[in-house]
């Protein structure tokens, strides 16, 4: 239901953004937001933005360089990721939440995940 696009290899220091389609019927009620994960470690949260944008959070090793936005009109939403580090590289995730829309639900237990794409920095 998730649909994520925009991974691939960069250099430390470039930007990437990363795009999730949402069905279009779910887009305005559902929490969204991204984790991402590396092998042998759990999924970790990064981004999150509440429904109507009115509040987002970002996980303390991104903040200030990774911005969520979203786009109703495409029911997308999207991950700028600016400064990339090599200790950025991992799979990312898009997640979607409904009913508790809050930032704590969301970061404990999305209801619907993205299939993942890869995102690789080298240094």
């Amino acid at each position: 239901q998730l649909a994520e696009s925009g991974g691939g290899l960069v250099q430390a220091g470039a930007s990437l953004r990363l795009s999730c389609t949402v069905p279009r019927v779910s887009f305005r009620s559902a929490a969204l937001g991204w984790f991402r994960q590396v092998p042998g470690k759990e999924r970790e949260f990064v981004a999150y933005s509440h429904n109507d944008e009115s509040y987002v959070d970002y996980a303390g090793p991104v903040k200030d360089r990774f911005i969520i936005s979203r786009d109703n009109d495409k029911s997308t939403v999207y991950l700028q990721m600016n400064s990339l580090k090599p200790e950025d590289t991992a799979v990312y995730y898009c997640a979607a939440k409904f009913g508790d829309l809050g930032v704590g639900p969301f970061r404990r237990g999305p209801d619907w995940w993205g299939q993942g794409t890869q995102v690789t920095v080298s240094s």
